[in-house]
Order: C-alpha cells, then sequence, then structure tokens
C-alpha cells in the first residue's frame, strides 16, 4: 500500500478509534483510491487526505421539547458539514435512537462521493437526531421539529447546507421543519430544505427518486452485461419509502420483488409484489408506524419468517438491500453466493460489512456500492434546490428524464474510472476513484484551509 495512504488510514483509526462505522466507510474509500494517490503526489503535500476524512464542521447541540403529557423530553441533535467544496452542504436528517456520531460521519463522508457522482455542486453533510419518531403523537413531532430547527436554522441555508430527509424525517417532519425556520427567519426561503410537498417547492417523483434511481443503476449495468431487468427476480429488505420505489420500478420493467423485510423478520411472497393493491399496501404499513412486516404476510397470505433475513434462505437473481447500514454480514455474503446471483446491488447507506462486500466480490459477484446505486435521492433532492432557485417546477416527467440520465452517467464514469485504474469492471472503486477526481480536483484549486 501507499505509504502516505497507509499513514492516513493509521492515524484516522488512531483518532476514531471509538466511531466504527465511519472507519468502515473510510477504509472501504481510501483503499480504491490508491492508483490515484500514487499518481499525485502532490496530494501528500496539500495533506488532501487528511483534509478528506475530517469533517470542515461538526454542530451538536441539545433539543428540548415537551411531550403530550407535559413531560420536558432531552435528545441530542447533530449537523455534520463534512465537505463544501464543491457546494453546499447536501445531505438528510435522520431521527432514530441509533443515530450517533459515528452513524453521521460515516454517513456524510459517503454523501461527498455521492455528491460528487451525481456532477451536480453540491457538497456531503449530514444530520439528525437520536429522537424516535415510532409511537409519538403528530403534535409531538412538531414541537420537536420546531425545537429541532430552532437551533439548527444558525447553521443551514439555500448557499450554505441544504438537508433533506432520511430515516424518520419524511415529507410531514420537512414541512414541520420548514415552517420553524420561516418562522425564525421571517423569509420565505424554500431552497434551504429539499424533500419539500410540491405545494410550496417540492419536487414532483422526489419520494420515488432512490428506488428509481437504483433501478436505472441496475438497467444501465445489466446493459452492459448484455442481460435485462425483465423476467428476474429480486430479494429486496426493508419495506420503506425506498424498498417501495425500488420495488414499484422494478415492477414497472418487468421484474419480480420476492421479499420484504423489516426488524421483526421478513415475507416470501414467491408470487412477487407486482399489484398496485400489494405496492400500496407498502405504504400503509409505513404510514402505520408499527414497523411490523408481519402486516403484509396476514394481508395476502404469504409466509413470514421471524427474526430472519432474506439473504439467509431466498434464491433470487438479484439481491438489494433497502434497509439500513450493516445489515449484510459474511454469512449472509456466503448464502448470497451460494445462491447462485449474479448481481448485488446497495441501495441503502452501506448496508454491507467490508468483508462481506469483499466476499462477494472475489466470488464473482457485481456489485453495485450505495454511494452510486442510491444518488438518485440526492440528485433530485439537488434539482429540487435548482427548481426553487430558479422559481420553475418541472413535471415528473422531465424530473424523472434527469434522474435517469444522471444514473447511467453515473455507472458509466465508474466503469471509465476503474478501468482507467487497473480495477476491470469493478463497479465499487471506479465509483470511489470517480468521486473523488472530482472532489481533490476542486480541493487543490481552491488553496489550503
Amino acid at each position: 500500500m501507499n505509504t502516505y495512504l497507509e499513514r492516513v488510514l493509521k492515524k484516522t483509526k488512531e483518532k476514531n478509534a471509538n466511531e466504527p462505522e465511519f472507519l468502515q466507510t473510510v477504509e472501504e474509500v481510501l483503499t480504491s483510491l490508491e492508483p490515484l494517490i500514487d499518481a499525485h503526489p502532490e496530494y501528500e503535500q496539500a495533506a488532501l487526505l487528511e483534509r478528506l476524512v475530517e469533517p470542515e464542521r461538526i454542530i451538536q447541540f441539545r433539543v428540548t421539547w415537551e411531550d403530550d403529557n407535559g413531560n420536558i423530553q432531552v435528545n441530542k441533535g447533530y449537523r455534520v458539514q463534512f465537505n463544501g467544496a464543491l457546494g453546499p452542504y447536501k445531505g438528510g436528517l435522520r431521527f432514530d435512537p441509533s443515530v450517533n456520531l459515528s452513524v453521521l460521519k460515516f454517513l456524510g463522508f459517503e454523501q461527498i462521493f455521492k455528491n460528487s457522482l451525481t456532477t451536480l455542486p453540491i457538497g456531503g453533510g449530514k444530520g439528525g437526531s437520536d429522537f424516535d419518531p415510532l409511537g409519538k403523537s403528530d403534535k409531538e413531532i412538531m414541537r420537536f421539529c420546531q425545537a429541532f430547527m430552532s437551533e439548527l436554522y444558525r447553521h443551514i441555508g439555500p448557499s450554505l447546507d441544504v438537508p433533506a430527509g432520511d430515516i424518520g424525517v419524511g415529507g410531514r417532519e420537512i414541512g414541520y421543519l420548514y415552517g420553524q425556520y420561516r418562522r425564525l427567519k421571517n423569509i420565505y426561503e424554500n431552497g434551504v430544505l429539499t424533500g419539500k410537498d410540491p405545494v410550496y417547492g417540492g419536487s414532483l417523483g422526489r419520494p420515488s427518486a432512490t428506488g428509481y434511481g437504483a433501478l436505472y443503476y441496475v438497467q444501465e449495468v445489466m446493459k452492459h452485461e448484455k442481460d435485462t431487468v425483465k423476467g428476474k427476480t429480486f430479494a429486496i429488505s426493508g419495506f420503506g419509502n425506498v424498498a417501495w420505489g425500488t420495488i414499484k420500478k422494478i415492477a414497472q420493467l418487468g421484474g419480480k420483488a420476492i421479499t420484504i423485510s423489516g426488524p421483526n423478520g421478513y415475507v416470501y411472497d414467491p408470487d412477487g409484489i407486482i399489484t398496485d393493491e400489494k405496492i400500496d399496501y407498502l405504504l400503509e404499513m409505513r404510514a402505520s408506524k408499527d414497523m411490523d412486516v408481519k402486516m403484509y404476510a396476514d394481508k395476502f397470505g404469504c409466509e413470514f419468517f421471524e427474526g430472519k433475513k432474506p439473504w439467509d434462505q431466498v434464491k433470487a437473481d438479484i439481491y438489494m438491500p433497502c434497509a439500513t447500514q450493516n445489515e449484510v454480514h459474511l454469512e449472509d455474503a456466503k448464502a448470497i453466493v451460494n445462491s447462485g446471483a449474479k448481481y448485488y446491488f446497495e441501495v441503502s447507506n452501506m448496508p454491507t460489512t467490508n468483508e462481506a462486500l469483499a466476499y462477494l466480490q472475489e466470488h464473482g459477484v457485481i456489485v453495485g456500492p450505495a454511494k452510486a446505486v442510491n444518488a438518485g435521492g440526492v440528485a433530485v433532492s439537488a434539482l429540487e434546490m435548482t427548481q426553487n432557485a430558479m422559481r420553475l417546477a418541472w413535471s415528473e416527467e422531465e424530473v424523472d428524464a434527469r434522474l435517469k440520465e444522471i444514473m447511467q452517467n453515473i455507472v458509466r464514469a465508474s466503469y471509465e474510472a476503474a478501468n482507467a485504474n487497473g480495477f476491470k469492471d469493478d463497479l465499487v472503486k471506479g465509483a470511489n476513484l470517480a468521486g473523488f477526481m472530482k472532489i481533490a480536483d476542486a480541493m487543490m484549486k481552491q488553496g489550503i484551509f
């Protein structure tokens, strides 16, 4: 390994020893960059990698709010503004008990490369809170969002930092957050948040963008492999917004999703989630806030496997994790390889451990990495920023056409970067290399700071 690269990795591990999620993604990304680091000794002189792995700014704050019983609750709030070399910080807000600084740093670091791959002028950031929206009333969620924004508003703006939604933050939460921002700033500045309802500046097609974009990515990879989505079976995890969009587009393209999953297990539907009734029911399940995937099995007479993951037992042509980070481990990867599957596409953020990812690739599975596969969501968010700045409202067809073109270009850029650096058709390394080249160029031209 390049000695500069090795030194940076060692130092990063020492400084962030208690942040495993962050270290996992840093190691996965940086080890892909060796050919470029070797070719550019000036990066070491400019301490480029040291600056890249250190967030430009971390904001941490207390969020105090009142529940429906009059009790005062206290949560932690965060915003990690990781790298703004390409544009305003851009990345979602996550409200979930699992949120901590390590998780947000890993998400923010991934976001730098993901946003670079879109070729749109956006930097990388991430934020959120350990607040759990499950079981909360609408008024409690509104009061929390207002308290959260009462601190965050000082640190965001259309040309500074533009948050969006993520786990636990959908259109309702974005609305409450924007309402409080408008109240505090006394200005109609709707370009400060994305994922808004179209009635006040949101982009049509945003709820389905991550899932649709993932399938446009899959289509382009399969075109490269002289293959097609039509007739293929898909094992999917999750049942929320990302899984819903993915499953819907699979059905439109003639494929068949045969699993969904939740915290309590997974459902196997051999007939496929292909009808409007089944696909729409996923939205009902998400709206129920119960996180009980068994509801689907009960309604449609399918088999439910309590405490299991779809990778354990289900044979499919294509595997697409859509739930959360680190849900696919080495044993899961072995099961996927044993199934004979040729394709594995990460739709959720970092769903695969580095060990599992390496095993899949070593055994000939074509892997599409999350930072590329799920870039459709942030791409449409950036298109929403453009519409807000220009005071335009594009049709859903216009947005979808732009999304498809962006995802096709990401695949092409990943193949080109991989092959130019000696990693034949490696989409994981290719995405890291393609994303890094643009960021590195911008950082070098902007000087040392």
